[in-house]
C-alpha cells in the first residue's frame, strides 16, 4: 500500500539478438537463458513480449562473418539481417509492440568498432555520421518505430533526425544513447553480437569517473532533437541516472546491460543469492533512480510475473 516505486510490464523493453544463417536459436554462454534468435524464434519472442505487456523490443542484428567489412555494409543493406528482422517483427506484431533498432556499426564491421576508421586506425566521427544517417533511413523503411543510435559519435542525434526528416519519416522517434560509459560490464554482449572488436572504445564512450561529460551529452542530445534519452549501464550509474532524470524533459530510459544480467544469473546458479528477489530488487532500484523505461533481458519473464 505504501510502496513508493512500482514495476509495471510497460516499463520494460526487451533487447533481442537475431543471427543470420542459423536454423536453431544459439545459446549465449555468457548470458544464461539468452539466445541469438533465428528469424522464426525472434517472431515468437516478440509475440510473447506483447502477451506479457512489454512495451518495446530493441533489435540487434548479427550478420554472417563473411559479410562484415570496414564500413559495415550489412547495416545499410535493405536485405541485411537487422532490416529483415525489423520487417519480420512488424509483420508479426504490427503496432502492438514498439519495434526499436540499433543504429551502430559494431555488429557489422570487421574491426568491431562503432564507426568507420581513418588511415591511422582511429574512428572517424564525421564519416561515421554519414553511415548512421543511411542506417537510420533503411531501418525506418523496414518499419522501425524507434531508432537507437548507440555509437556515441558527436552530433549523431541531429544527423539522424535530419536524415529521417529528409525521407518524410518525422514519425520515427530517436532513443538517444546519451550516457554510455566505457564499461567492463559489456563483456557478455560481445559474445552476443559476435563482436570482432580489436582495442577498446575509450575514445568515444565516456569515462566511468566523470558525470559532467554526461550532462553535457544530455544537453546536446536534447538540443539535436532526441525524443528519449538513455543511461547505459544502469546499475553502476544510478547516481548519473538520477541526475539525468531530474533535468531531462523527455522520457528517460536505462539499459540493464549484459554484465549486470550475467552477474545475477551466475550468482543465483551457485545458490549464493535468491534469483527472483535479486532481479526485482535490481529493476526496482533502476526505476526508483528515475528510469521510465528499462531495457532488460528479463523483460518478458518479469512482465509475466507482474501481470
Amino acid at each position: 500500500m505504501v510502496a513508493e516505486t512500482r514495476l509495471h510490464p510497460a516499463d520494460f523493453i526487451l533487447p533481442a539478438f537475431v543471427r543470420e544463417g542459423v536454423r536453431e536459436p544459439v545459446p549465449i554462454a555468457a548470458m544464461p537463458g539468452v539466445v541469438q534468435h533465428t528469424r522464426d524464434s525472434l517472431k515468437k519472442a516478440a509475440a510473447e513480449a506483447v502477451a506479457a505487456g512489454v512495451s518495446g523490443i530493441m533489435l540487434f542484428g548479427v550478420p554472417e562473418e563473411s559479410k562484415k567489412d570496414a564500413v559495415g555494409t550489412p547495416g545499410t543493406d535493405p536485405d541485411g539481417i537487422l532490416q529483415v528482422a525489423i520487417r519480420d517483427v512488424r509483420a508479426e506484431v504490427g503496432d502492438d509492440l514498439l519495434v526499436m533498432s540499433d543504429v551502430c556499426l559494431d555488429e557489422t564491421t570487421d574491426h568491431g568498432h562503432c564507426g568507420v576508421l581513418d588511415a591511422d586506425g582511429r574512428v572517424d566521427n564525421d564519416a561515421t555520421l554519414e553511415r548512421y544517417a543511411e542506417m537510420a533511413q533503411v531501418q525506418a523503411d523496414a518499419g522501425a518505430h524507434v531508432v537507437g543510435p548507440s555509437g556515441m559519435m558527436d552530433g549523431q542525434v541531429g544527423v539522424i533526425r535530419d536524415a529521417l526528416d529528409q525521407i518524410g519519416r518525422e514519425d520515427v522517434a530517436i532513443l538517444a544513447y546519451t550516457v554510455k560509459y566505457a564499461s567492463a560490464f559489456y563483456g557478455p554482449f560481445r559474445e552476443a553480437v559476435a563482436s570482432s572488436l580489436r582495442g577498446d572504445r575509450k575514445t568515444y564512450q565516456q569515462d566511468p569517473a566523470n558525470v559532467r561529460d554526461s550532462m553535457r551529452e544530455l544537453a546536446l542530445d536534447l538540443e539535436e532533437g532526441a525524443d528519449m534519452v538513455m543511461v547505459k549501464p544502469a546499475g553502476p550509474y544510478l547516481d548519473v541516472l538520477a541526475r539525468v532524470a531530474d533535468v531531462a524533459d523527455v522520457p528517460v530510459a536505462a539499459y540493464q546491460i549484459s554484465g549486470e544480467y550475467s552477474m545475477i544469473e551466475a550468482a543465483a546458479e551457485k545458490g549464493w543469492i535468491d534469483r527472483d528477489r535479486a532481479i526485482l530488487e535490481a529493476l526496482t532500484g533502476i526505476k526508483r533512480a528515475g528510469a521510465q523505461n528499462i531495457l532488460t533481458y528479463w523483460a518478458t519473464e518479469v512482465a509475466q510475473k507482474l501481470r
